[in-house]
């Protein structure tokens, strides 16, 4: 009987130990996003319906695959704010004009990944804003309707 109420007691313990930073995290991943995460659109741009896929995007290059053609170009950075397990990260996406490497939009999001209960499956994350760089990319090209 003593044995199982040690390792209840145990289990509790670390049970506790990892909701309560996973919890501490994902209120610091929506302060964090309330400072300053989400999309931000500095100009659209109007594209005729054949440039976007059966899925409505359009397919933009990484800045270091550039070619010649190319009018627009994605760079993107993470930077981990704490690694581990829990761990924070931060994503930037930004969208830029070739020709003249005007910023067309951004989004940052914010992220928790892990801190749950360990085991065989999946970890556990918490992400802000829901959005991702494919719903900047529709914010900031428009489809052109065919008249």
């Amino acid at each position: 009987m003593k044995k199982i109420i040690l390792f209840l007691l145990v289990s509790l313990i670390v049970y506790t130990n990892f909701f309560s930073e996973k919890a501490r995290l994902d209120r610091e991943v929506d302060h964090l996003c309330a400072i300053d995460g989400g999309i931000r659109v500095y100009e659209t741009v109007k594209l005729p319906a054949e440039r976007f896929d059966r899925y409505g995007q359009i397919s933009i290059p990484y800045k270091e695959n550039v070619k010649p053609g190319d009018e627009y170009y994605y760079e993107s950075s993470t930077i981990y704010l704490i690694r581990g397990n829990p761990e924070l990260v931060e994503y930037h996406y930004e969208v830029y004009r070739q020709f003249d490497g005007k910023l067309l939009g951004e989004i940052i999001n914010y992220s928790r990944r892990g801190g749950g209960m360990p085991g065989p499956w999946h970890v556990t994350a918490f992400r802000c804003p829901k959005e991702t760089d494919a719903d900047l990319n529709k914010k900031i090209f428009i489809k052109l309707l065919k008249n």
